[in-house]
């Protein structure tokens, strides 16, 4: 789609250098026979593998999708379901984007994956054993695929609904189709089953972002390409690229283009896995208001405690994931529906993590929501609202400025799970505008601030040490975080969601428009309010958590390409103030004097 209404879309070249391909376009049938590997150290196939490379999928406007399509060598020749693998990334399984560029590989072996599968897909090698085809496509745009490369949005949508009803056309397919992979294989879930294809049996959306712009782009409504600018080098194809940089600095309020961006998760019904987790600064709230806001009545959370391309070629994970599908894409009278609705971890830090703990919904109904007050002369978080003004101040425009820091000591055991929600009153003499970043970190006994190493140490090389893993967020979580322009503090009820769907999240929940600015008059106090991620953590006795205020990103960069980046419009030094006139606070979902797990 190249317009909407008044708002003209911004292309640029594409990635036009195809070297990295493993094979040239060649349109053919091939038997990949058991034993087969693609190079040295590779899985190798447990069967033989009908490959039939260059399969063009035929769409509504006229232009043609490439797909490879792998699926079973059986004697029946019976029909088998389909699960498409939906992304820019290429479908060879040999781009750039690969675990092979990953440090230590995200802590999955080598021999672990055939490198048929594609960035963030399931495995054929996997997959094709178990009794289902694996259709890799390169979407509008993509590599040899016609057109112009799309981002999300109403036509990706589209484009996978004319996918899904063609596959399942085909003669070796039974009829039913689904959808597997993370991140972009994820988000394009939410897009396509919005369009309700009639062949579409189930989704498994393993973490991805369901608001690309609120997600993402203008997290916040703070604009933040760097994401973008630094991953769409390689996005690869004959023609243009749909330039969602370009269009942020052109638009960086919400509009039609934007709202273009957002996931009609509300129409979405087709059962669905949803997978989430703390560990990626993308997805998290994506994946969660995805599950609890579709339309689905058949549908499954698990939030695990590790990194999601480790968790995704974990052996459970893998046949989690097909018992799901063999309910809803072979109709298999199997026992899945017994699983747990919801299943959880919270994580430890210098503890074990709690895995996987089941229960009817999320959050818990257990949880209980405790409302603190900041108190600017201690650094603390307190229940009483401090009789005294004060303020705390910290210079916006230097990363190498910590922010305000406000402490809250627990004397039991406690477990933080769910949405945390902050109000600050602040100003800044030297600026109208203020972007304000905040995070919760667990502190220990002593007060030091801690980590969460997303991935075992036993799955890096022997004599790995924490110090080995790299400071980036795929490997290291600090914790859960919101951010907020000051232009951008009005409120509304979110459109998208019935008052019973509010309360599931409320009050830790905050939903801006973004579609205008109100700046402040420099030195005057306005009230931010801020919604803060999703969270899990657990606490000892003696250990604490910490509100912290910043003008600058407060998670690690996602690459190392991305830190520091990107620079914003803080000037000067911003003032936290408290006390009766300014009650900041945070509200934080807490449960207290839980069993240990």
């Amino acid at each position: 789609m190249n317009r909407f209404g008044n708002i003209n879309v911004e292309y640029k070249k594409a990635n036009s250098d195809f070297s990295t391909r493993w094979q040239d376009f060649r349109i053919c049938t091939q038997v990949l026979p058991k034993g087969w590997v693609k190079a040295p150290g590779r899985r190798p196939l447990a069967e033989d593998l009908i490959f039939e490379k260059d399969c063009a999928i035929p769409l509504r406007d006229g232009l043609k999708m490439w797909a490879d399509i792998f699926r079973p060598s059986t004697s029946s020749n019976e029909p088998v379901p389909a699960i498409i693998a939906w992304s820019p990334y290429g479908k060879e399984g040999n781009d750039h984007q690969g675990l092979d560029a990953i440090p230590f590989r995200a802590g999955i072996p080598r021999n672990r994956t055939s490198d048929l599968e594609k960035w963030e897909a399931p495995d054929p090698a996997e997959w094709c054993p178990r009794g289902y085809a694996i259709v890799n496509i390169d979407p509008r745009g993509v590599y040899d695929s016609d057109g112009d490369i799309a981002v999300l949005g109403t036509q990706e949508g589209r484009d996978g609904y004319d996918a899904v009803e063609y596959i399942a056309s085909l003669s070796w397919c039974t009829g039913a189709v689904g959808f597997g992979g993370n991140s972009w294989l994820a988000v394009a879930q939410w897009f396509i089953a919005a369009e309700k294809p009639p062949h579409l049996k189930a989704i498994a959306p393993w973490e991805g972002l369901s608001d690309y712009y609120r997600h993402q782009m203008g997290w916040g409504g703070i604009p933040n390409s760097a994401f973008w600018d630094f991953r769409s080098g390689g996005y690869h194809g004959k023609n243009r690229l749909e330039d969602t940089g370009a269009m942020l600095l052109k638009y960086p309020l919400v509009n039609e283009y934007w709202n273009d961006k957002r996931a009609k998760i509300e129409l979405i019904d087709v059962p669905m896995y949803v997978l989430g987790s703390f560990s990626s600064g993308l997805h998290t709230e994506g994946s969660i208001r995805g599950f609890l806001f579709s339309a689905s009545k058949d549908k499954w959370l698990r939030i695990h405690d590790s990194q999601e391309w480790y968790d995704q070629y974990q052996e459970f994970a893998v046949d989690d994931l097909q018992k799901f599908f063999d309910r809803y894409l072979r109709g298999l009278d199997n026992d899945w529906e017994s699983t747990p609705k919801v299943r959880h971890s919270l994580l430890g830090y210098n503890c074990p993590s709690v895995v996987n703990r089941p229960e009817s919904a999320y959050p818990p109904d257990y949880v209980k929501h405790n409302t603190f007050v900041l108190n600017c002369e201690n650094g603390t978080l307190q229940n009483d609202r401090p009789q005294k003004s004060s303020i705390t101040r910290y210079l916006a425009d230097s990363w190498d400025d910590d922010g305000a820091h406000f402490t809250l000591k627990f004397h039991e055991y406690t477990e933080l799970i769910g949405f945390s929600r902050v109000k600050l009153y602040m100003s800044c003499a030297e600026n109208d505008d203020m972007d304000v970043y905040v995070i919760l970190r667990k502190l220990d006994r002593d007060g030091k601030p801690l980590l969460h190493i997303n991935m075992p140490l036993e799955s890096f090389p022997p004599g790995t040490t924490d110090t080995d893993v790299p400071n980036v967020n795929v490997f290291k979580y600090v914790g859960p975080g919101g951010r907020l322009r000051a232009s951008h503090r009005k409120i509304e009820p979110d459109p998208h969601l019935s008052p019973d769907q509010c309360r599931l999240i409320a009050p830790g929940d905050v939903w801006h428009p973004h579609d205008l600015e109100e700046k402040i008059p420099p030195g005057e106090v306005a009230c931010l309010e801020i919604a803060i991620w999703p969270g899990g953590m657990l606490f000892q006795a003696g250990e604490s958590i910490r509100l912290e205020i910043k003008g600058h990103e407060a998670t690690l960069p996602e690459f190392p390409a991305m830190e520091r980046v990107p620079k914003n419009l803080n000037r000067g030094y911003h003032v936290v103030h408290s006390g009766p006139d300014y009650p900041s606070e945070i509200v934080l979902p807490l449960v207290s004097s839980k069993s240990s797990v």
